[in-house]
């Protein structure tokens, strides 16, 4: 049984209570430093061959064709620019006040990329017809 999903959530749940039953307020850190890392890791892939999203990409579909590596080499600075806005944004509530803190890193963050992703997604279709045929 594979059980690498519990961590993540374990590390979750763990930051959830600390900030919620303690006065620990370097907790409110934890989003920079999520969306540092994954901000990090996409950037850092465009100085390589091969970006995060086009090893992605191959996992699913194999040997990219040349509109896909491009297409997933330009996805990846919109998903750098997106990452980066949430990083500052995430930076700012840090100190503001927790509601606001919570409201913005607990709901309109996670709002957010759930919309990136269906334009995204959306996007890809429309191209894909497009230049495939």
């Amino acid at each position: 049984m594979n059980l690498k999903f519990i961590f993540p959530i374990f590390i979750t749940l763990t930051v959830i209570l600390i900030f919620h039953y303690t006065q620990i307020h370097f907790v409110k850190f934890y989003p920079v430093l999520a969306n540092l890392t994954v901000f990090i890791v996409f950037f850092s892939s465009l100085f390589r061959d091969e970006t995060i999203i086009q090893k992605i990409a191959k996992q699913f579909e194999g040997e990219l064709d040349p509109f896909t590596k491009t297409y997933t080499r330009n996805l990846t600075y919109v998903w750098c620019v997106f990452m980066l806005i949430n990083l500052v944004i995430s930076i700012i509530t840090v100190f503001l006040e927790e509601k606001w803190w919570a409201l913005y890193n607990g709901c309109i963050s996670y709002f957010a990329l759930g919309v990136m992703f269906m334009v995204e997604y959306i996007v890809r279709i429309v191209l894909r017809k497009k230049y495939r045929g």
